[in-house]
């Protein structure tokens, strides 16, 4: 989110697209692609502060797409702060050199030059990198506690309205979201993997199997959610079990449980990795946040802390009333390096649909995933009756870890 809080600062004072200084994970870009660089325009450039050279007068940026710009300084180069989410310069304050540091993001305000490396900047603006992530995790939390997440299963084009259904660990749940014109609405482009990447979207692209996270609030009943943000994305999970790790290159080859044909799997920097506990150890982390089901520990059957009466802001859980959902679940797993995943490792993991179905681009990824397979499989079997084949990868549908938080 750091670029977005950026380009939404000073995207109103120097007329610079938000969407075109979204975040993208992607290698060193080439010359040709440096050109292309949404970051560098022909009046300024965006990005972090990587090398700050206070004797040779200059900084060395990098921006999201990976190419770096050395901006030129001067006794005449103005600098201001202003903090993340302003959307003018009218409070901003100016500041001296010395207080630009190395992770802060900046807007280099000149005449790029020609081929794109180096623009001599008579404005600096700057987002403070501490000032950032307290916004990211301010953003964050009310996520968590206003947000729900789900997967489209109808769309209703006449009444702008849509019905989500929501996993959690008693069952399903529908819910309506309204669509106003009010409503924020953006959408992830084929292979983007973070929640910045989200491009501005409308009513008509929403399609029945979307996963969807929103923000906003539930009526008394839980029915309905009244939603002032919404983020949807056409994911594709898949599972199995890991062949071949390559750490340096951050390849994982699996055997698609589904198909049965092999799938690689490409971790970038911006892609999360979770370890699931073992059987007995899920158990008791389950038992520690309430009764087995996901409820209130002693409540009946099917209750949830996102379930209705469940007291909290969209349906989040009360402090100390017990309980969570699957993704609740999901999101406090403990997060690991590709040199955890060992070969053997049963993971799941989460995509866009890319160019390439060989291939998939890890959004979220999550090893030790028999136990979570095996235990939704269960599930899904309890629910067809006991005629129904026994099949691990049935429960991989309720898995919902595509669209992740800010």
């Amino acid at each position: 989110m750091k670029a977005f809080y950026l380009a939404i600062a000073i995207g109103s004072i120097f007329t610079l697209s938000a969407e075109g200084a979204v975040a993208q994970t992607t290698p060193a870009p080439t010359a040709s692609q440096q050109t292309s660089d949404p970051a560098i325009t022909p009046n300024g450039a965006i990005g972090e502060v990587k090398v700050i050279d206070a004797a040779g007068k200059q900084l060395i940026i990098k921006t999201d797409a990976g190419s770096l710009v050395t901006v030129v300084l001067n006794d005449a180069t103005t600098y201001m702060r202003v903090a993340p989410g302003e959307t003018t310069l009218s409070k901003a304050t100016k500041i001296a050199f010395a207080e630009v540091g190395e992770g802060d993001r900046v807007f280099a305000r000149g005449m790029v030059a020609d081929d794109r490396k180096t623009v001599p900047a008579r404005v600096v603006i700057v987002m403070n990198k501490v000032d950032i992530a307290k916004k990211q995790e301010t953003e964050k939390e009310e996520w968590k506690k206003r947000g729900l997440l789900g997967v489209i299963s109808a769309v209703k084009p006449e009444t702008k309205e849509i019905t989500i259904s929501s996993r959690t660990l008693a069952g399903q749940q529908s819910i309506v979201i309204p669509i106003s014109d009010k409503v924020e609405m953006r959408r992830y482009a084929p292979d983007s993997i973070k929640f910045a990447d989200a491009k501005t979207s409308k009513f008509e692209e929403l399609k029945v199997g979307d996963q969807l996270r929103a923000l906003g609030d539930r009526n008394p009943d839980g029915t309905q959610f009244t939603a002032e943000k919404v983020v949807t994305g056409s994911f594709k999970n898949a599972a199995g079990v890991v062949t071949a790790i390559d750490a340096a290159t951050g390849e994982i080859k699996i055997n698609d449980m589904q198909t049965k044909q092999p799938l690689t799997i490409v971790v970038k920097t911006d892609s999360v990795l979770r370890k699931f506990p073992p059987a007995d150890q899920m158990g008791a982390m389950m038992m520690s946040r309430g009764g087995p089901g996901g409820g209130p520990a002693g409540a009946a059957p099917g209750a949830t802390a996102q379930g209705p009466g469940a007291g909290g802001p969209g349906g989040a859980a009360r402090p100390g009333g017990g309980g969570m959902n699957m993704q609740d679940m999901l999101e406090r797993l403990p997060t690991i390096a590709v040199a955890d995943v060992k070969v053997g490792d049963t993971i799941i993991v989460s995509s866009t649909q890319g160019a390439d179905p060989t291939r998939l681009t890890a959004i979220s990824l999550i090893s030790g995933a028999d136990t979570l397979l095996n235990l939704l499989a269960a599930r899904q079997q309890q629910q067809a009756g006991p005629r129904a084949a026994p099949n691990p990868s049935a429960g991989l549908g309720g898995v919902q870890f595509g669209i992740g938080l800010p």
